[in-house]
């Protein structure tokens, strides 16, 4: 059985993942629209993108530069995204969802560079987010 979404650019649907995720919370920095930079917490991390929640999401189609680091682990990656979904706040009577910004990583090399760290790394519960 699969975890594939449709892939969409009208939609607001979830992009087709083609790696595996993990539950994590890292630290990433991407430039803020002032010239200033954000940081925020990405929950979940594949080589292909990651969520990260925002109360602030940027509007879908935004090409933004994310660096991050893997806790416990010194290589700083650097990967051209962009963001192919949002999610706002559950509004009343909805079942409770993080507001934030689906990113795929645009970048083939960096993507496949942050694919072989994932290989020999596994978030602890510390950087577990549940």
């Amino acid at each position: 059985m699969s975890n594939e979404r449709s892939n969409s650019d009208t939609t607001n649907q979830r992009p087709v993942r083609r790696y595996r995720r993990r539950t994590v919370r890292i630290e990433v920095e991407y430039p803020s629209s002032d010239g200033g930079s954000v940081r925020e917490y990405a929950t979940t991390l594949g080589a292909g993108g990651l969520f990260i929640r925002s109360d602030r999401p940027l509007p879908r189609r935004t090409r933004l530069k994310l660096a991050f680091s893997l806790p416990g682990r010194s290589l700083r990656h650097e990967i051209e995204g962009r963001v192919v979904w949002t999610e706002g706040p559950a509004q009343p009577g909805e079942s409770l969802r993080h507001p934030g910004m689906g990113i795929q990583f645009m970048d083939r090399a960096a993507e496949a560079k942050l694919a072989r760290e994932l290989d020999g790394w596994e978030p602890t519960l510390d950087n577990d987010d549940s």
